[in-house]
């Protein structure tokens, strides 16, 4: 891909993508490949593509018969889906803390190395999304609760759209890096207790910061 065309690819992104965040582009409305196009004077390739990478974003979604339309954010759904998450992630890091090894702290430090490389690059949020998820991953590695895992593996999935809008809307990508942290150094003093407070604050954190955001773009 040319350095033009991946250009026009991320301007048309950044526009869908903040049109859907503050609710000009509503909940539910057809995102019609023609009419964007025009409207960003650039053939349909670049908006195709656009719309794809805004689908791994959790912002749009592809129906059949309808094309792509833009995802309903909810903030209701918000609510459910981070308690649930600090519930059972909180369950499987008091868990997994006893039997770490060294080997996992130094795939959590690589992680942390790596998420802070992502900053500021091209597709921040999604690469920080990915790593995220397995720097988390990796500090519940020691559990041995693969049923309570496939659980949060499951609901990260659906809190994943949310997660990006923390990372590109809220700030959340700052207030993240120094939880993590915090997170890895009391996982290494093995304080089950504090690591679990920490935890758990970091992501119904999360939960408010995007309730916020929403609720704010809504009214």
């Amino acid at each position: 891909m040319t350095v033009e065309h991946r250009t026009l690819t991320e301007f048309v992104v950044d526009s869908i993508r903040e049109k859907i965040l503050t609710g000009e582009i509503k909940a539910g409305q057809p995102l019609r490949q023609t009419a964007l196009a025009r409207a960003h004077n650039v053939s349909r390739i670049p908006v195709r593509e656009a719309l794809l990478q805004l689908e791994s974003e959790g912002l749009v979604t592809f129906e059949a018969h309808k094309g792509a339309t833009a995802t309903k954010l909810d903030a209701h759904q918000v609510d459910e889906l981070f308690e649930l998450r600090a519930l059972l992630e909180s369950k499987l890091l008091a868990a997994s803390i006893p039997h770490m090894t060294e080997a996992s702290f130094k795939q959590a430090e690589l992680l942390l190395g790596q998420l802070d490389n992502a900053l500021g690059k091209e597709n921040a949020a999604n690469t920080w999304s990915e790593l995220n998820y397995n720097y988390h991953n990796c500090l519940y590695s020691g559990a041995n609760l693969p049923q309570t895992q496939d659980l949060v593996n499951r609901l990260n999935r659906s809190a994943d759209r949310y997660i990006r809008i923390h990372l590109l809307w809220a700030g959340g990508i700052s207030k993240a890096d120094s939880e993590h942290t915090q997170l890895l150094n009391l996982c290494k003093a093995r304080r089950v207790a504090d690591a679990v407070d920490v935890l758990k604050r970091h992501i119904l954190n999360s939960r408010d910061q995007i309730k916020l955001f929403l609720l704010g773009r809504q009214s």
